[in-house]
This record gives C-alpha cells, structure tokens and sequence, in this order.
C-alpha cells in the first residue's frame, strides 16, 4: 500500500523512483530506457465542472489506458493528481519512444463515457531518453519535466523529447517569474488604452484598457509573455484586480458618454469575491456601472458552470455590459450565445485582416454581423488596420471598430489627445483622404 496509489492501484512515485534506479543499473550494462512525463489537459475543469467523482473516474481509466499501451517489461505510475509517468524499458533510439508516445496520446485523447457523461480530455507528454539526456533518477525526471513544460506551452496533445536548450528555457522563465512576483510588489505596471470607434456615430465610444509591464530592464514585456506565467503562479487574481481599479479610476475622469472594457480571466470570474471587487472598483472610482464593460473569452464559459452563469448575470442587472471577445475562434460559439444574453461580440482580428483577401473570412464576418443584428447585440471588428478593411467591416454592417487605422494604445496622458484627434469623424476623413488621393 505504501508502494501504490490508493485510487489507481498504479505504483506511485516512490516505486517508480525505485524503478528508474534499476533501469539505471541496466543502462549501465548498454540496455537505454526512456522516462516520460504527462498529465491531463484541462483535468482540473473536468473536476470543477462534473465533480470529483467523475474526475476520480477519468483517472482510474486514464490508468487503465497508460497500461494497456505498454509492455510488461515496462512500468506506468502515478505520481500525483492528474501526473502520470512511464519508464519504457529496452529503448534503442528516439523513434521507439516516439512510437509509444503517439499511441499514448492518441489513446489518452479517445473519449470516456463516465456516469452518464461523455469526456473528452488529452495529454502532454515530455520524454527524457537514458543515458542520453541523463544517468541519475533526479536528472531523467528532472529533464522529462522540463520538455512536458515544453509540450504543454506548445499546445497541449502532444510530446516533446528534452533538449538542452530547454533548461536556459527554463532557468529565463523562472527569472520572469521573480521579476514579476517584485513587479506586483513594487507595483511597476501601468495601463495603456486603445479606442473603440462607433462606425453610425463616427466617434469615439470608448476605450479598452490594455495591461502593460515596462521593466527597469527587460523593456516592455508583452502580455503574451507574463500573463499565462501569472495565472500558473496564482497572480491573476490580484493583477486582474488592479486593473480592474486602476481602470475605473482613471475613466471616471474622461468625458460621461465614454466607456472602459476591460478583460477579465476565467480564473477571476471564478472567485467567491468577484461580484464584490467590481462594486469595490465602482465605489472607490465613482464610476457609473454602464460605463465598465467586461470582456471574456469563450474559456470563461467552458463547461457551461452554473456559478459562472450567475455571476455573469447579477453583473449585468448591476448594469454593467458583457463582451464576448475573440469571437469564432473557440469551441461552439453559439451554444454560449443561448446561455448568457451578451451585449457585444468582438469579431477576432483574424477574420478581420483577412476579409479583404479571402472569401471565407468575408463570409464569417458577414454571418456574425447578421446573428448580431437579428440578437440586438452589438458587433465590434478588432485589428482594422486599413481602409480596405474599414470599408468591408462597415458595408457588412459593424457596429464598432477597433485597431491601429485609428490609433494604437496610448498611455492614459495622452487620452485627451487622442479623443480630439478622433473628434469630427476620423474615419470619416480616412475615407474623403482615399477618394481624393
């Protein structure tokens, strides 16, 4: 029993350690073995979502699966929550791991029917080959931990074989990550804020607020860089909160008919304390409720939680307007539009740059605007960049747009410029310049 996971009835992580010992002893006499790391995709949504019982369920046949995919020369083991790992015995080359390493997540990835529901979950698989990538237990499950890190920001559903490399990876990530642990402290973020134009209106509606890091260092870090590190680190929350204020703060001071949208993550709207760090953000600012405009992607929604349903609603009786962002880039779009009556859809920049050039992108933004419309929601166009694109977003019938053709964001001192700059119809101008030029 010390020696096996209660659940399961796989060995567990000291076995396992034992395990790699020996396959250590025998690699030692010219036999190569291969250690892998994995773990389930999105396991802990399937858990809040269905309930422990079913997630309890999932592992047991996870475990099921892991070994009947392998040989009885072979160990599977399970290390703890969703982490599984797998030492394959009497490797010979990569190719021989990367053929189990397929049939794992093709295996892993087929759905499971579990008390009366049908789940679908992948995995990630990180693979350190023995004596290449190391000849201590420490090293292999070190190096195979690393290239899972490696799949899983690669996409997920997939595996990955250690490399050097890796480990500079690593080591520059777990430096961003202190450097943004300091940054929350000393409080060295600020927000920049990019119009949202009103296309019948021809005028500024609003502004949505963008997070930015300016590091003493590094420069301006990119979204794209530090915020997944601060939802794997648990400072989503109180980086989502400090825009929150620092947006409502600064847009109580613009002119009353201008809105803020700001995004907020799944993991924030999930929070017991949501609902009452909006008001707080409200009280402190004086800022109107139907000037702050939420927007969330379609992640918030998955798996439909009833909670998050609610919390969504009591928002909006508040007054305050709901934007379902990156529109037509998730799982099923429309199944959310019939569980939460949103206010406006952001059609993704995607469609947006490429319905100049391709008839299927035309057609999509066409079709949302047309939903939108016959909804009363409110369609927004995101990244219009020329005039070209302006003109077809405009002749589909967009509400409003949004990018770089009417300006980039800007740091809240130069709102009032920019406002006046957009004052008297841009686009408007835009369009008279090309026609004339």
């Amino acid at each position: 029993m010390a020696r096996h996971d209660d659940l399961t009835r796989l060995p567990n992580r000291t076995l396992f350690a034992e395990r790699i010992e020996h396959a250590v002893a025998e690699a030692g006499r010219g036999s190569g073995f291969a250690v892998f790391c994995l773990d389930l995709d999105n396991f802990k949504q399937i858990n809040d979502t269905l309930g422990h019982p079913v997630g309890d369920g999932l592992l047991c046949a996870v475990a099921d699966r892991l070994s009947a995919c392998v040989r009885e020369i072979d160990t599977v083991a399970r290390l703890g929550g969703d982490e599984f790992a797998i030492i394959q015995s009497d490797v010979q080359n990569a190719a021989d791991a990367e053929r189990l390493a397929r049939r794992v997540v093709e295996c892993i990835g087929a759905p499971y029917e579990l008390n009366g529901h049908r789940v679908i979950v992948g995995c990630s698989v990180g693979i350190a080959l023995a004596p290449g990538d190391g000849m201590t237990r420490e090293m292999l499950l070190k190096n195979a931990d690393m290239a899972l890190y490696r799949s899983k920001a690669g996409g997920r559903g997939t595996w990955r074989f250690f490399e050097p490399a890796m480990d500079a990876s690593l080591q520059s990530r777990r430096a961003l990550e202190l450097d943004l642990r300091e940054a929350m402290d000393k409080d060295e973020f600020t927000l920049f804020y990019q119009p949202i134009y009103d296309l019948r209106m021809d005028r500024i509606s609003g502004f949505e607020a963008l997070l930015r890091w300016p590091h003493p260092k590094r420069g301006l870090v990119p979204p794209d860089q530090f915020i997944p590190i601060a939802e794997d680190i648990g400072l989503i929350t109180p980086l989502g909160e400090w825009v929150l204020n620092r947006a409502c703060e600064q847009a109580a001071g613009w002119p009353s008919e201008l809105k803020i949208a700001v995004n907020v993550s799944a993991t924030q709207i999930r929070d017991p304390r949501f609902a009452e760090v909006i008001a707080n953000a409200l009280d402190a600012s004086t800022l109107a409720p139907h000037r702050l405009e939420l927007e969330i992607t379609e992640s918030v929604l998955l798996g439909n939680s009833a909670e998050t349903v609610a919390t969504l609603h009591k928002l909006k009786a508040q007054g305050l307007s709901i934007a379902l962002d990156d529109f037509g880039t998730g799982y099923s779009s429309l199944s959310y539009l019939r569980s939460f009556p949103f206010d406006k859809l952001k059609i993704d920049q995607s469609f947006v740059r490429d319905a100049t050039a391709t008839n299927g992108s035309k057609l999509i933004v066409r079709a949302i605007t047309s939903l939108g419309k016959s909804l009363g929601i409110t369609i927004t166009a995101e990244g219009v960049e020329t005039i070209e694109q302006l003109d077809q977003i405009r002749a589909e019938g967009c509400n409003e747009a949004q990018g770089f053709l009417f300006s980039r964001p800007v740091p809240a001192t130069e709102i009032a410029s920019t406002i006046l700059n957009l004052r008297g119809g841009l686009a408007r101008r835009h369009l008279s310049g090309a026609m004339t030029g």
